[in-house]
Parts: C-alpha cells; structure tokens; sequence
C-alpha cells in the first residue's frame, strides 16, 4: 500500500509522463533526410522517384483519420458488446502503432540492406507510407487523451504533445550523430525498432482519466518548463555543432545530458501525484475507471442554469434562465459531433482552408529552405543551420501557440480562431520577408513563418475539441490535418516549381538571385493572408459560441 502512495502507475500524470516519451521518440518522419541518399543509391532511383517516396511519406504522415476512427472506437462507451469489449482504450491505437512503425521501417531497412530482394517502387512508397502513418497514431493517442486528462487547458497540453513530437526529430538526429553516425541503414533499422519498444512499453500507461484538480496548470507549467528548457539545450547544441566539431566523447556526454533532462517529467509527475494524494484522499474515496465508463464526464460537459449563473450577466431573471437553459442544449448539440455532422458545418470548412492556407505554405517553405538559400548565396554551413533550427522554431510556436492562447482565453476571455488569423497575418509578413531578399532575410523569415507554422498544429486540434467535440476529436482534426499536404502539393508544385522553372536559366536548370522565389513568396504571403481572413471569418461566427458555451465551461469548471 504505501509502495502505490509512492508512485501509482494508474494516474494522468503517469499517462501525461508516457506520452510526452512515446511523443519523443515518434519523430522519425522528420529525419528523412538522414537516410534518403542511401534509400536512392540503394534502390538506383533518381531524384523524381526519391520524391515521389517523400510524397507518400507526407501524406502518411498528416493523414490520420483511420486512426482518428480507431480511437473514437477503443474509447467512446458506444461498444458494449462482449466481442469488442477487450478493444478499450488509447493502448489499441498505440499497438496498431507500434505494428505499422515496425511494419514499415523494417520492410525499408531490409530492402537497403539486400536482406530483400529491391521492391518496385509503389511498394516501396506503401512502406514508407506505412512507416509515417504511425506517427498518426501515436500522436492521436498522446493527444486525444491529453485533451481528454485536461480539458480546461486543452491548449497547454496539445502544445505540449505537439512539442515534443517535434523535438524528438531533433534528438534523434543528434542520437544519429553520437552513435550511428556515417551508418544510415543501421539508423533505419533504430527507427523500426526504437518507437515500436517505446510505444509497446509504455502504452498501457496512457490512459483517461475524467479528473480535474485545481493545480492542474501549475504542474502543466512544469512540464511546459522542460520542453522549452530542452528545446534551447537543442538550439545551442545545434549551433556550436555548426561552428565547432565535437569529439566523440563530447557528443556523447551532451546526449546523456539530453536523456537526464528527458527523464526529468517523471519527477513532475510523482509530485503532482503526492499533492492529489494528499489534497483529495480525506474528501473523495470513490474510485474512478481509468478508461471512464461514464462517457459524460469527459466527452460532454452539460451544466444546468443553476450551476452557472454567472456566465449571462446580461440576461436578467427568468430570461437568464431560459437563455441558460438553450445554451445547456447548445452545448449538447455542438459538442460530440461525429465525423460526417462536422464536415456539414460551415466552420469545419473554414478552418479547414484556413489550414489548407497557413500549414501549407508553410510546409512548402521549409521544403524549399535549401534551395532559397542556395540561390541567395547563403553558404552551406548556414543552409544547414537554418534547417535544423527549423525544428526549434516550429517547436515554439506549437508550445507557445496553445501556452498563450489558453492564457489569453482563461484570462482574457479571447476566442481561440482568432489567434489563428493573428498568426497566419504574420506569416504572410514572413513570406515578404523571405521574397525581399535583404541580407540575413532567411534568418529572419524562417523564424517568423517557422513560429507561425507550429502554432496551428497546437491552435487546430483545440479548436476542433472546443467547436466540435473531445468524442470525435481525433477522427475530426486529423481530417483536417489533409490540409496540410494538400497545401503544400499546391505551393510547392504548382507555385514554387512552376515559376522556378520559367525564370531558371542557369546550368542544370539553375537560379541565382532575388528574382528566382521572390514571385513564389509574394504569392504565398497573399494566399496566407486568405487564410487569415478566413481564420477570422471563423472567429467572427464562434465568437457567441465561445461566449455561451467555452468559456462558461470553463468557468463552471474552475468553481469545481
């Protein structure tokens, strides 16, 4: 007994701890570049066929609704026949995880290796694709039951998830350099392996639990503390590694020091567990499930007129009553929405363009970061370091995007759409950045649109559980995630390529100057700023909704 009152594996806290490492280890989609010389010596492909690859393993990545579905299914108490009843909870996402993580990387690394004979090319984009869907869900596992864990800060927590998702792509580029490095097959092989051990070992950990506490936020700012202090050991580690060359046995040390900083989340959670412990053991001695078998109590929040009066101070009287009563109606009609209900609603299609327009120029920067670089003279040293710092500023703004909007909407009551027209009109200025061509504008304009992009993958998914529902959120908001490779096909493609490819007349088909994307970004800036118009189109129609039904929520919920 007091072995648990140390540390009991059955908490949200110890779910949050195992997500954040599943999170960690499940950015491989975004060290392609690691093995993609080898992947195309390998195989004998030219650079058109390694980009088709690459195409698969963007689309793996971004479209998850199969494993939004799956989710909706091992989760919601819809399911209470005895044939399915085993198939409860977010460890069944997980696994088939884990299944596709292995499925895909190891079919990769075998086929590098010779161990396989060389697959023809659709098979090879099915193994890729494989590979990056898993991502899907892992990450729809780890943020769906955040969500689930901390409502009242669904922000906080998806800019946590998203965050480490993003970080771990760094860290597993420094664990190739310190221990594979000059071996990618080997690091394809890792890649099978590592997500796969780490999601099977800390699956059954992730769990929902429908509790709110009163420090949920301060514990919440602590896990925060770590991702933002790890993420600026990152960003020193990756500029001294572009000015300096380390040692082995210094790379080695700045790793471990990496994996203690990791580690550290498990003494937030066994702290923030002691206090619940000591705060609700003597006032509350009924147990709940941890896979919630009262799906009300997080999947729909319903309050009734005399729970909540405060919220309507305009409405006085018996008009407040009636007014709270068809908001209470409001708020079971809106919320829970499956899938096909969403997609019938004007603001599922508004943030859905919204989305097309910011993540998908976005995307199509960062895609072409290499080649602006190249054409404006920038030297490759430089080119490398706007790159990996890429992955610190899209972690920044995925952290700060739902850090400083639940901020502002606990504090201030602003509706959460309107940081997305905030940020998207920003990274139009970004774009015109990058168009003009000023010396150091790289530098500039890879941080703004880079911060502006990783906002809206933590400002999406709380807005999709805010406006639409937590029952069906994963199904819901990975759809909308298609946005972003659709965007990017369309900017990268249709844009960029395109106009490259008139106004190249270099050898090989090569630019230099200004003049070469400064077409490409002007255009872009003007399709973000669509999107932010769009976005606040969307702010303008959920504005009353945030008012009667969001932030009532929240306010009943802090009482509580």
């Amino acid at each position: 007994m007091e072995s648990e009152r140390r540390l009991n594996l059955k908490s949200k806290w110890i779910a949050t701890v195992a997500s954040i490492w599943i999170q960690f280890c499940s950015g491989a989609t975004y060290t392609f570049g690691i093995y993609s010389s080898t992947l195309k010596s390998s195989q004998n492909y030219d650079q058109s066929t390694l980009d088709t690859v690459s195409v698969f393993k963007d689309i793996g990545a971004n479209v998850g609704v199969l494993s939004g579905l799956l989710y909706s299914f091992a989760t919601l108490n819809h399911h209470h026949r005895t044939r399915f009843s085993f198939l409860r909870g977010p460890w069944v996402v997980h696994l088939t995880g884990a299944i596709l993580c292995f499925a895909g990387y190891f079919l990769m690394w075998a086929s590098v290796v010779g161990l396989i004979r060389s697959p023809p090319v659709p098979l090879m984009c099915l193994f890729m694709f494989l590979a990056a869907h898993s991502q899907t869900f892992f990450n729809t596992g780890n943020v769906v039951t955040g969500v689930m864990n901390f409502g009242d800060y669904g922000g906080t927590i998806v800019g946590i998830m998203k965050g480490f998702l993003g970080l771990g792509g760094a860290a597993l580029i420094q664990a190739y350099d310190t221990i594979w490095k000059g071996h990618p097959s080997t690091y394809l092989l890792i890649l099978a392996l590592l997500p796969t051990f780490v999601s099977l070992l800390f699956m059954s950990l992730v769990r929902i639990y429908g509790t709110n506490s009163a420090d949920d936020k301060k514990h919440l700012n602590a896990f925060s503390t770590v991702a933002l202090t790890i993420a600026a050991y990152l960003m020193i580690i990756i500029i001294l590694e572009n000015i300096f060359t380390f040692p082995l046995w210094a790379r080695i040390i700045t790793f471990l020091f990496l994996l203690l900083l990791l580690s550290s989340p498990l003494g937030i959670a066994i702290k923030a567990q002691r206090e619940d412990t000591t705060r609700l053991s003597p006032t509350f001695a009924t147990p709940r499930s941890p896979l919630v078998d009262c799906p009300e109590t997080t999947t729909s929040t319903k309050f009734s007129a005399s729970q909540d009066s405060v919220a309507y101070h305009e409405l006085p009287g018996e008009e407040s009553q009636v007014k709270a009563e068809f908001d209470d109606k409001k708020l079971k009609d809106e919320e829970d929405m499956n899938i096909l209900q969403s997609t019938c609603t004007l603001n599922f299609w508004l943030l859905f363009v919204a989305m097309l327009c910011g993540m998908g120029s976005g995307l199509a920067t960062v895609n072409n970061m290499s080649q602006v670089g190249e054409s404006l003279g920038y030297p490759t040293s430089a080119i490398n370091s706007l790159v990996s710092l890429w992955s610190i500023w899209n972690f920044l703004g995925r952290f700060g995007g739902g850090y400083v909007s639940d901020i502002v909407l606990h504090r201030m009551g602003w509706e959460r759409p309107l940081f997305i027209a905030i940020t998207l009109a920003i990274m139009s200025v970004g774009h015109i950045v990058v168009a003009s061509g000023f010396p150091g504008n790289l530098y500039v304009g890879s941080i703004i649109v880079g911060v502006c992009y990783g906002c809206q993958w933590s400002l999406m998914p709380t807005i999709t559980y805010e406006i639409f529902g937590v029952g069906h959120m994963g199904t819901i908001f990975n759809t909308i995630a298609i946005a972003s490779p659709v965007g990017s096909y369309i900017c990268s493609v249709r844009i960029i390529g395109y106009i490259y490819d008139n106004v190249a007349s270099g050898e090989g088909n090569s630019c230099n100057g200004t003049h070469c994307f400064m077409l490409s970004f002007l255009i872009m800036a003007s399709v973000t700023f669509v999107g932010c118009l769009v976005a606040f189109l969307l702010f303008i129609r959920t504005r009353r909704f945030y008012k009667q039904v969001v932030l009532r929520r929240l306010g009943h919920s802090s009482r509580t």
